[in-house]
Order: C-alpha cells, then structure tokens, then sequence
C-alpha cells in the first residue's frame, strides 16, 4: 500500500462524511476514499460544518490553494465553535509539481488557531483519528498536511479505535467579544496537548517533520511542541515552518469571556424590521435556522434565539443544507459568496429552505446598496414574496422536500437603527 490507499481506508473509519474538490496532490486521494465531489473549497467545508452541527464527522480533502477560497469558515469557526469534529486534509505541493504555487497550507494554523498534524508514513492511520480528536477537544477545524513524499511512499495499514469526545458550540449568552476570548483560552490549550503528544517522538539529533526523516520525529506542527527546542536541527518538507514557530509560547491566561449579561444589553432588530413577520412565523413554529453575516445573525440574540451558528459571509446556505434545512441569509451575502453553495444544493436536490431577506442595502455596514439578487439566481426559479404578507409567508416557510428559494422584500425604515435592549 502506498499513503493515499492508507489515507484513503483510514478516513473511510473515522470520518462519517467525506468531500472533495479534486487537484494535485489529492486527486487520487478523494476518488480513493470516495469522496463526494462539490463545487468549491469554501462550500465543501460549509457542508463540514453543517455536518458537525448534526454531530456527524467530516472531513474535506483539497489542495493547498483551496485553503484560501475557504478561509472565512474556516476562521470563523474557531471562535464560534462546533460539534462533530472537522479534518481539512491540505495537499501541499513544495515542488509545484502539479500547482501554480508553491503555498504551505501549515501557516493556516497561525492564522486561524487550529490544530496542524504532518504525518509520516509510520504514524499515518493514527494521524487522522489525531486530527479529528483534536478538533473535537479543541471545538475548531483540524488541518493535516500531505505532501506527494507521504502520499506517493510505502505505507502500512493498522487498526484505528475511533473516539469521541463531542467539541461545543460558543454558549448563546457570550458576546462576539467572549466567543473570541473563550476561543483564545483553548487556544492556549493546545500547546500541552502538542508538548505531550504520543505521535510526537523525541530523541534528541535532528527532527524531521511529517515525511522527513530525523531522530526525532514530531507530528503536531502547531502548536510547536516544546520538545523542537532542544533538537539541534530540524527537516521538513517545503517552507521552514516548525524552524520559524519553535520558540512561539503560549498566550497568558485570559480573563473569563464576557457574557451579555455582564455587558448589560443585547441587539435585536430594528424597531420597525421589515422582516419580522419572518422571525415571527419561523420562532412560532420552532423552525431552528442557520443565520448569515448581516442582519440575520441578530436571530442568535434574544428575543428569537432561532440561530445555531454562524460561520461567516455567504455560509448559511451551505451549513443549513447539512444541518438545520433553513437558511437565512441577506440579498449582499447570497452575492458576495452564497451562489456556488445554492448551485451545489440545487444540482444535488438536497432539500433546503433558502430564505433570502432583501432590502437592497448592506445593514449592518451602514446601508450602503446593494444589488437585487433575484436576475441573478432567476436559475434557482425563486418565489418572490412582500415581508408584510404574512398569509403568503405562513404557507411558505415551511420545511421543503425539495431546494426552494424564497426571496422576502422589504424596506427598511428611514434612520433605521438596530434596538439595543438592557438587561
């Protein structure tokens, strides 16, 4: 066997969902594991994430510029949290072998604060159970790297005890504010779990990263393990990413997240929403919902408390359609980046309500305009609705057996203010 088929078996046991958008060095690797294919990076982990919130296992394989197109999710997730663990398997290629650059997915794990695993050969079957572990434990994406000198060399199959220790969401009464705080809190966890890592092997001499050979062998890149610090060199493959990152430390310890009572007041909508008879129908017929960047996300707050999760920009469409079946999401977000996630619902028929709340303005950025969505999902054959119809939209926010798009208009009042509300 060779590190795709190992890769391959092993993700087969402990992943419960696997996509995949094909490219060198991973094209083999998805088609071997029998990955679902789907239309882009950032739509792949946001069925990822839908999955985890429905306390599903995914994994998303993708080469190492598709980490750019899915960095919003990915990010955001280390603050907002998750359920089921999510492993991002990266092909990185140092060689440009097959790509246009040569990008070391690695650095991700700085910028997002995520766990980063580089298997070699030896310790492969046990990396990927490593990886979904630590996404679980640590509530965040867990990345692992493969280079062509892991997936093309010799490998060993071996039996993998799959575990499960459920990650959790950021508690709903934590401002953004305390979701980051609590995020950086576990972030400074990490750093014991890498220090003292079983895949992690020390023995002084050279260390050698993932497929590098040394004396000694470390697996989880990031965080650093302390033990780098005493090695007297160290291999890797592509960029000198564990050279630069050995002598990172921990953050201090953080002050306890803040919550919305001890901030004294919460936002919800304004006064005169256009879109209430919406949140009104959906709350009164418990009908939970994956809210957008924009307006939408203030379904997190009292006094609906409809929304689970929120991923980012133009996620909601993809989360909810591996979650909750409802999407809310505003005319700017849908544009700026929803499209290719209603493409891929649609051309899979997976049944999803997409309600899409259109004021032709950005709400929450200041009103600046925004062009009307609906020339540009006309292909989707969305049925459009005035927010004040409420007969209309009792019969139409309804659980669908098919994907539908409902395109609420709406105007918002004239010096329009999101309420602020003491508690």
């Amino acid at each position: 066997m060779n590190g795709y088929e190992v890769l391959a078996r092993v993700l087969q046991t402990c992943a419960d969902r696997i996509y995949a958008v094909p490219g060198y060095p991973v094209t083999r690797l998805s088609r071997l594991a029998g990955a679902e294919p789907v239309t882009g990076e950032k739509v792949a982990l946001e069925y990822a994430l839908g999955d985890s919130l429905s306390g599903r296992r995914a994994a998303v394989i993708m080469k190492n510029a598709g980490l750019n197109a899915c960095a919003d999710p990915l990010v955001q997730a280390t603050s907002q949290g998750l359920r089921s663990g999510v492993v991002i398997i990266a092909g990185d290629d140092p060689e440009a072998q097959g790509s246009t650059t040569t990008q070391d997915s690695r650095y991700y794990g700085e910028v997002a604060q995520i766990p980063v695993i580089e298997p070699g050969a030896e310790t492969c079957p046990e990396s990927v159970e490593a990886a979904f572990s630590a996404s679980e434990r640590f509530s965040r994406v867990a990345l692992l790297r493969a280079t062509p000198e892991l997936l093309f060399s010799p490998g060993a199959l071996k039996d993998v005890v799959r575990t499960h220790r459920p990650g959790t969401l950021a508690p709903a009464d934590l401002t953004m504010r305390g979701r980051a705080t609590r995020s950086a809190e576990i972030f400074r966890e990490m750093f014991a779990w890498s220090r003292d890592h079983p895949l992690n092997r020390f023995s002084g001499g050279v260390a050698g990263i993932g497929a590098a050979h040394g004396d000694s062998q470390v697996v989880t890149v990031y965080p650093p393990p302390e033990g780098l610090l005493s090695c007297e060199d160290i291999l890797e493959i592509g960029r000198p990413f564990a050279r630069e990152h050995r002598t990172i430390q921990p953050p201090g310890p953080a002050a306890a997240p803040e919550t919305i009572r001890e901030r004294g007041y919460f936002r919800t909508f304004c006064q005169e929403c256009p879109f209430l008879p919406v949140f009104d129908i959906l709350h009164s017929r418990g009908m939970a919902v994956v809210p957008d960047a924009g307006c939408s996300i203030l379904t997190l707050n009292p006094p609906y408390r409809l929304g689970i999760a929120n991923y980012g920009l133009g996620t909601a469409i993809g989360v909810a359609a591996r979650s909750t079946g409802v999407a809310l999401i505003g005319d700017y977000g849908i544009l700026s980046s929803g499209i290719p996630s209603l493409i891929d619902v649609y051309e899979k028929k997976i049944p999803l309500l997409s309600i899409v709340l259109n004021n032709r303005c950005m709400g929450m950025t200041g009103g600046q305009e925004a062009p009307d969505p609906a020339r540009y999902i006309s292909w989707a054959e969305p049925v459009t609705v005035e927010a004040s119809d409420r007969e209309a939209l009792g019969r139409l926010l309804v659980p669908p057996a098919e994907p539908v798009t409902i395109i609420v208009n709406g105007e918002c009042p004239p010096g329009r203010n999101h309420e602020t509300i003491a508690c």
